[in-house]
């Protein structure tokens, strides 16, 4: 099993002034000690769950970029973006120049998309939920044939393009694997079985169901499940000084069990980079001997 860092509270004790410092040591600590993904939250208000919209937020795909820079191995990614935040020739634009600059690590972590809130506030577009997974499935086929060899014209219900050009293409071959993050098991499930190379599903009481889901869409679509990393979000708290590391390992090695393949979530001791050691030390080297 793998591990992954997601970096959602940016609220640290130095500040906006020492957020550039401590983001790239925290980025460059995670590398090296074995974590094999590292994701930013795609939102631009601050969600409920972590504190106010307006505690500190980052533009995720710059700090990518920023990230790519202090680091050398982990895989880069957002958990997740909207689909509607950006139009899709522009987010294959702003992935593939992630992938080349960072020597083949970017992915695409996309999805329907949820906060009502930010859309409004900024004004980007926020369409109904129908109309949302509508636009998910036509970004998918956009992307996907924007990191191939046809760059012809793309027309679908809401999106149409003359000439979907992308040079350079990205690093990574085929192409950025594809995460598609929820759980719906009518419309994100089936998508992840006919377009992307992962899912992330939350740790709930219904994941061993979500998976069955996912199995049943692959059997209909001709997809081999196996060849889907399966991912799940979960916090990655050892306590303030280890000492509920056993704890998270009984719970990793539960998610293996079900099929996981890889957990990510946040550290919620950050910026403390004592805390990312220990992992790396009493965690990292034992999940993947599961």
């Amino acid at each position: 099993m793998r591990l992954g860092l997601q970096i959602p509270n940016l609220t640290w004790p130095n500040g906006p002034a020492g957020l550039g410092a401590d983001l790239a040591a925290v980025a460059r600590t995670a590398d090296r000690v074995g974590f094999d993904y590292l994701a930013l939250m795609d939102h631009f208000f601050q969600i409920q769950t972590v504190g106010p919209p307006e505690a500190e937020m980052l533009e995720a795909y710059t700090t990518l970029g920023f990230l790519a820079a202090h680091t050398e191995r982990a895989t880069l990614l957002t958990l997740i973006t909207g689909v509607h935040h950006r139009p899709p020739g522009l987010l294959a634009k702003i992935v593939t120049t992630l992938d080349v600059l960072s020597g083949g690590r970017a992915m695409l972590g996309i999805g329907a998309g949820w906060n009502e809130e930010e859309s409004k506030g900024l004004g980007f577009p926020f369409p109904p939920i129908a109309e949302r997974f509508e636009l998910l499935e036509e970004t998918l086929r956009y992307v996907l044939q924007m990191w191939s060899d046809d760059d012809g014209t793309f027309h679908g219900r809401h999106i149409h393009a003359e000439r979907l050009l992308n040079s350079p293409q990205p690093l990574s071959r085929p192409h950025p694997p594809i995460m598609i993050g929820g759980g719906g098991e009518k419309k994100t499930l089936r998508l992840v079985a006919r377009y992307a190379q992962a899912c992330n599903l939350f740790n709930t009481p219904e994941l061993e169901r979500k998976l069955a889901v996912l199995r049943e869409h692959c059997e209909r679509e001709g997809r081999d499940y196996a060849e889907i990393t399966k991912t799940v979000y979960q916090f990655m708290d050892i306590g303030e000084n280890g000492e509920k590391t056993g704890q998270l390992l009984d719970e990793l090695r539960r998610l293996h069990d079900l099929g996981f393949d890889v957990a990510i979530g946040a550290v919620p001791q950050l910026p403390r980079l004592d805390v990312l050691e220990r992992i790396g030390t009493d965690v990292i080297p034992v999940v993947r001997q599961f």
